[in-house]
């Protein structure tokens, strides 16, 4: 099995928005009403917004690669970027997303590791998350590799307001 990370720059916008539009449709769009599917994917993943993403120097994306084949990928914030203030001492995993296919080989846990390890080499005290109160598969996920639920916030999937669990680890 060969897999490598690779750090997300300005040249890979096409790659990120369209592996963002994929794996957050595919995870999603079962429970969610087209209209609203559509509004998000448009607003959150235009290019601007990634272009604006990509060049804040306190969020990161990465590239997971399996078999030379991008499969996944992760962005993390720390400082002014993370999404809830949490703290200078938080790293936040803001999207972790492993396409289909490439489910159930270990990919997620190996971008939670580059996470964890990016907080680690930033001093920071814990890393956090939001996942939607419905995402079981994902909850149980994060709960395994050691996160608690530590509080809740909305999410808005076009018009209609979502929670979102926030799950927070503390780094030793």
């Amino acid at each position: 099995m060969s897999v490598k990370l690779k750090k997300c720059e300005h040249a890979d916008l096409k790659q990120l928005q369209a592996i963002s539009i994929e794996t957050f449709n595919d995870t999603f769009k079962d429970q969610n009403s087209p209209e609203n599917m559509k509004a998000y994917l448009e607003r959150a993943f235009q290019e601007q917004q990634l272009e604006k993403e990509l060049a804040n120097l306190d969020s990161a994306f990465y590239f997971i690669y399996y078999e030379e084949e991008i499969a996944g990928y992760l962005k993390v914030n720390v400082n002014e970027a993370q999404s809830e203030r949490m703290g200078d001492d938080s790293l936040e995993v803001e999207r972790i997303y492993v396409r289909h296919q490439y489910q159930g080989k270990g990919l997620g846990k190996y971008l939670m590791n580059k996470a964890i390890e990016e907080a680690v080499a930033q001093n920071k005290k814990s890393i956090w998350l939001g996942v939607w109160e419905k995402n079981d598969s994902a909850i149980g996920f994060y709960q395994k590799i050691g996160f608690v639920q530590t509080g809740a916030h909305s999410f808005y999937m076009g018009d209609e307001e979502q929670i979102d669990l926030i799950m927070t680890k503390t780094l030793a």
